[in-house]
């Protein structure tokens, strides 16, 4: 007896170009899904499609070529048997990367070309002292490539959506600019447009009834087309702009490593290595993958992850991250964990994920114009039937048919976002805020939570000494030299501290007390600051404890602060940590001398950007991968509610916070600088990232704030959400303009010129009040 073989499915990840909206999305993964034993998603925001399918029955190819004759670009991006996302070399060969800014050099030459040659049309059409004889030929040379070749995304779209009678802006683009010149070649060749000596010029007064043939109306055709394609242009821009989170994600890791074969050292491309294999890590080098110390101890710098600046000192036994940096000693790593089961690669996936399941913004015009665009249609062919019913001419029911069409051509309407973004991300970039693009305009009007980050976004993320005390007989300076003296050369964050405080406060000369003290001072201060470290002998380094070395006879040594201090020592040890901070002691002679502490400063306008958010309506929220001490302190000096922190957070548990948050009903807003605040970032309706922080925060964010203060958080809110109601006024605007003159052309009391002047008019008012964005003043200087 035998048992059939069980169906094996295989899946392919696709790449997709060209598509203007989700419906584009949706009628790609209709028509995928129709396909027998085919299941696919496909999804907008990330222009990819991911297809499981029956091998036997289907290649790759014939999705590609499916997804092409529906007028879209389509090209494999992972296929059975391959991960590219597994290995970090794959950032290297970027297909969608690479079709997106092809796309946008595309659109950009359309641009341009358009615009050089509708500019003299226009001017011709509307300035009749400039218009020559034979003037008209000219602009139907000029016009005719921007109406064609200018224009030809839209009138892709437009065909292409026809069978499925899916009605976009496309459709209403190709429409109109095809009445327009269409109208214009048939007056020219057919009216008395054509003449040598044909003069144009604005008509106020409805006259559709005579000399219907003898204007033309190329400037429409040609300056809707250049208005439209810079919307498309723009959101090209910032579209890809905004995809690069997962290739820098990816470039954070190793690329080569050094294994060691037989006690012997290898340089090995990391993708080689496998579970088992031992790598050596030098001072200064990145941990190549996830693994398990197995000699030797150092500190690492764990800031990628976790976004704190005091690195972790590890030794043998201890797990290490992959792309962290090794900061100091020799190590040697066992290899735990390859490939997609790293660390970096859950949280490139969990950033993948983030922004795969955010819905993308369904534009307001896209909404309108799906009623909008067929009730537009089917009154200009009412039109046309009612003036023939009504006896009037062909050619007055025909001028008034295109009068419709072109009074309601979508020219104010396709410069109400892009010219309300233009300006306001414009104003953005001279205060230091950049925007990408409308969805993070929308974004920002239901902003209710902004979840924020401490180290880097409301501290500095630099360390400072923030207190010394010292045993009887010993003054802060000469402690601090000490310490500087045998620290220096370290790249250790507490001991750049310590020595940057000792530098600017040194010690001066003093009494001969009997202490030990009065000689180590008058050595100090007879020294200068660079030169302190050629006092130093018999220096020793002893990893997870400190450093020692002697100074004039006696032993010095610097490291963390144990049970053999106490007093007053004991008690600002244990003060210092209450506050969140990091204590050192300064030993001479194997006696406590000192306490150092050492913290991360809050930003001098982290406060005054907390009361800002509270005035906006957004309530803070700070979650951070610190302990819970220096969360309590900085909130504290904030002013952010106790109730309203979270510390202890790892970048699953931020992206956690967030999607809780969300869940609970809150529009959240993130603001972060590092790659453990990536996924949050992506997760977050809204995405701030601090300029100073990491090109991972900044990628995966909608806006990134260059002046890294969280005053900017508030600013940029502020600036998007005026940028969205300009957009809204000028699409109530331009709708209003089209709801009451298409009933006026449909009565045959427009023409078409004159819907031509009108739609100008209603453009200038769109790009007058979009200029007002200029006017935006921050709360924080420039």
């Amino acid at each position: 007896m035998t048992t059939p073989a069980a169906a094996t499915t295989d899946h392919v990840e696709l790449g997709i170009t060209g598509m203007s909206c989700t419906a584009c999305s949706g009628r790609i993964e209709k028509k995928l899904n129709r396909l027998d034993g085919v299941d696919a998603t496909v999804n907008f925001a990330t222009e990819q499609a991911r297809i499981t399918f029956d091998p036997q029955r289907y290649t790759s190819s014939d999705f590609t070529d499916l997804v092409e004759k529906m007028g879209y670009g389509g090209f494999v991006l992972g296929a059975p048997g391959d991960t590219p996302s597994d290995s970090p070399a794959s950032c290297d060969n970027d297909p969608i990367g690479t079709a997106r800014r092809k796309h946008q050099r595309e659109l950009g030459h359309r641009l341009w070309v358009s615009m050089a040659l509708g500019l003299p049309v226009m001017a011709l059409s509307m300035i009749p002292p400039l218009q020559f004889d034979h003037w008209q030929w000219l602009c139907l040379a000029l016009a005719g490539p921007v109406w064609l070749w200018g224009g030809w995304p839209f009138h892709r779209t437009a065909v292409t959506n026809l069978p499925s009678l899916t009605f976009t802006m496309d459709t209403l683009v190709s429409v109109g600019t095809t009445a327009a010149f269409g109208w214009s070649v048939i007056a020219l060749f057919f009216g008395g447009a054509g003449e040598k000596t044909m003069r144009m010029g604005f008509h106020f007064t409805g006259h559709a009834g005579h000399a219907a043939l003898s204007e033309i109306y190329l400037d429409t055709a040609a300056m809707v087309v250049v208005f439209l394609l810079c919307g498309k242009y723009l959101e090209a821009k910032a579209r890809a702009s905004s995809a690069e989170a997962i290739s820098e994600l990816a470039r954070l890791g190793a690329t080569q490593a050094s294994l060691i074969t037989d006690g012997k050292e290898q340089l090995v491309d990391v993708d080689t290595l496998v579970v088992g294999d031992t790598v050596l890590v030098r001072p200064g080098g990145k941990i190549p993958l996830d693994g398990t110390v197995v000699h030797g101890s150092s500190a690492v710098d764990e800031s990628m992850l976790t976004g704190e600046s005091v690195p972790v000192e590890v030794t043998v036994g201890d797990a290490v991250t992959g792309a962290t940096v090794n900061t100091s000693g020799r190590l040697i790593v066992e290899v735990t964990r390859t490939g997609a089961d790293t660390t970096l690669a859950a949280i490139t996936e969990m950033v993948a994920n983030a922004q795969a399941a955010k819905a993308p913004v369904q534009k307001l015009v896209d909404k309108i114009s799906a009623v909008f665009v067929p009730v537009v249609l089917a009154v200009s062919v009412l039109t046309l039937i009612g003036q023939l019913a009504a006896g009037a001419a062909v050619a007055s029911a025909f001028s008034a048919a295109v009068a419709v069409v072109v009074v309601a051509c979508p020219c104010a309407l396709g410069l109400a976002t892009p010219t309300a973004l233009l300006v306001g991300t414009g104003r953005g970039a001279q205060l230091g805020l950049l925007i990408t693009g409308p969805e993070a305009v929308e974004a920002s009007r239901g902003i209710d939570t902004m979840v924020l980050d401490k180290t880097g976004t409301l501290t500095t993320g630099c360390m400072r000494v923030t207190d010394i005390t010292t045993a009887p007989g010993w003054d802060a300076a000469t402690t601090a030299a000490l310490a500087a003296a045998v620290e220096h050369g370290s790249e250790h964050p507490i001991a750049r501290a310590v020595t940057t405080f000792a530098h600017s406060h040194p010690p001066a000369a003093a009494a001969d007390t009997g202490f030990p003290a009065d000689g180590l001072t008058a050595a100090l201060a007879g020294t200068a600051e660079a030169d302190w470290h050629s006092l130093v002998d018999d220096f020793s380094s002893t990893a997870g404890v400190g450093v020692s070395g002697s100074i004039g006879g006696h032993r010095i040594a610097v490291g963390r602060a144990g049970g053999d201090i106490t007093g007053v020592l004991a008690e600002a040890h244990e003060q210092a940590l209450a506050h969140g901070a990091t204590t050192v002691a300064v030993s001479v002679d194997g006696q406590p001398v000192a306490v150092i502490a050492v913290s991360d400063t809050v930003k001098p306008t982290s406060r005054q950007a907390i009361e800002a958010l509270r005035a906006l309506g957004i309530r803070p929220v700070m979650v951070t991968g610190d302990n819970a001490a220096a969360a309590a302190a900085v909130a504290a000096d904030t002013g952010i509610d106790p109730d309203c922190v979270v510390a202890g957070a790892s970048p699953r548990g931020k992206l956690d916070e967030v999607a809780r948050l969300q869940k609970n009903g809150s529009v959240v807003a993130v603001a972060g600088d590092g790659v453990n605040d990536a996924a949050a970032l992506a997760q977050a309706d809204l995405g701030l990232a601090m300029g100073a922080g990491t090109d991972v925060a900044i990628a995966a964010s909608d806006i990134t704030i260059m002046k890294n203060s969280v005053l900017g958080a508030a600013d940029a809110v502020r600036l998007a959400r005026a940028t969205f109601r300009t957009i809204r006024g000028n699409l109530v605007w331009a709708f209003a303009y089209n709801v009451v003159l298409i009933p006026v052309a449909a009565m045959g009391l427009l023409n078409p010129m004159l819907a031509g002047a009108a739609m100008a008019f209603s453009s200038v008012f769109v790009v007058t009040n979009s200029l007002r964005l200029k006017k935006f003043s921050p709360l924080s200087p420039a």
